[in-house]
């Protein structure tokens, strides 16, 4: 059995699993999360929410064609230029919202857990509305070259058509500062640095005079936050890892060698996108109450909102 092969069923067996999984994981968080007002008040909760949407752009505009490319050597990227130029300039775009707001998120949960009561008025939602759109604004302005420099180039080794940033030196900025550093070593720097701080003020907070509910509301978050910062070192250092360690050992002549360093690649890859489908499966795992809020709001507030919107369709009007 070969390694392309086993490449080949890694990314449509476990590959599928994780964009049926981690779609509806998050749109289980994105229920629950609007359905309670506890967590609508939230602000590190505002910005799960939009991580959860953006990561199912993710899973959808980046490990979907990566199944359709190396399972069923289908890639709509070299067929269609629209495709060519959205595909990495989405798939991009959602990365990077997706780890500023796990980024925020945390550091908002060290704010909201301090001591010192300035901090805490940084942690509002009119705050995190602002920073959403600005850092937002900020990645779509980057991404602008994106667009403009991915083509349609026939390749000089294979004769095939093949989706390619045509500039060197956005190509150059892209493997090496986007992906070794924006979406790679810095934020998880930041989260586990931040994730630290706030458990830390968690273990302290037992000895404040917090009311019940907002204590309580606090763990809860720390924690899921704090293990969703664990899983995603789990995840994206050893993919960026690779990634830097292709780049620096450049074109393989031994292809055997060559064979393996792309099944390690491509293993990574795998376990990279496991990140954007785990998040509903890490709060279910961690927090007892998210597990008991989650099957309220699923068995009982929407079932209950859906009988009373039928009611009255099912009554016999009097002739």
């Amino acid at each position: 059995m070969s390694l392309a092969f086993l490449t080949q069923q890694f990314y449509i067996y476990i590959g599928c699993f994780l964009i049926v999984t981690g779609v509806f994981g998050s749109l289980f968080n994105i229920t629950v999360f609007l359905s309670l007002k506890t967590f609508r008040q939230s602000t590190s909760v505002f910005y799960l929410t939009i991580m959860s949407f953006v990561n199912i752009g993710q899973l959808l505009f980046g490990l979907f064609s990566r199944i359709m490319i190396s399972g069923f050597a289908i890639d709509w990227s070299a067929t269609f230029i629209v495709f060519c130029k959205l595909r990495l300039t989405l798939l991009s775009l959602c990365s990077l919202v997706s780890y500023t707001c796990l980024c925020l998120a945390i550091f908002d949960q060290y704010l909201a857990t301090s001591t010192r009561l300035r901090w805490q008025q940084w942690s509002s939602l009119k705050t995190a509305y602002r920073l959403t759109l600005l850092f937002t604004f900020i990645w779509i302005l980057h991404l602008v070259p994106y667009p403009i420099f991915l083509q349609h180039v026939t390749s000089r080794a294979t004769g095939q058509t093949v989706c390619s940033i045509t500039n060197d030196a956005v190509s150059m900025y892209r493997n090496y500062y986007v992906t070794l550093v924006l979406v790679g070593y810095l934020p998880d720097i930041i989260t586990v640095v931040f994730g630290i701080l706030a458990y830390n003020n968690i273990r302290q907070i037992a000895y404040r005079t917090l009311p019940l509910v907002r204590r309580e509301l606090d763990k809860q978050l720390t924690v899921m936050v704090f293990a969703q910062v664990i899983v995603n070192l789990m995840t994206n250092i050893p993919f960026v890892t690779m990634v830097a360690i292709t780049y620096a050992m450049g074109t393989i002549q031994d292809s055997s060698v060559s064979e393996i360093i792309q099944f390690v690649s491509n293993t990574t890859s795998i376990i990279f996108y496991s990140y954007f489908s785990s998040s509903f499966y890490i709060y279910m795992c961690v927090s007892e109450r998210f597990r008991r809020q989650f099957i309220y709001v699923v068995s009982q507030m929407h079932p209950y909102r859906w009988q009373q919107q039928i009611k009255p369709n099912n009554q016999i009007v009097p002739t």
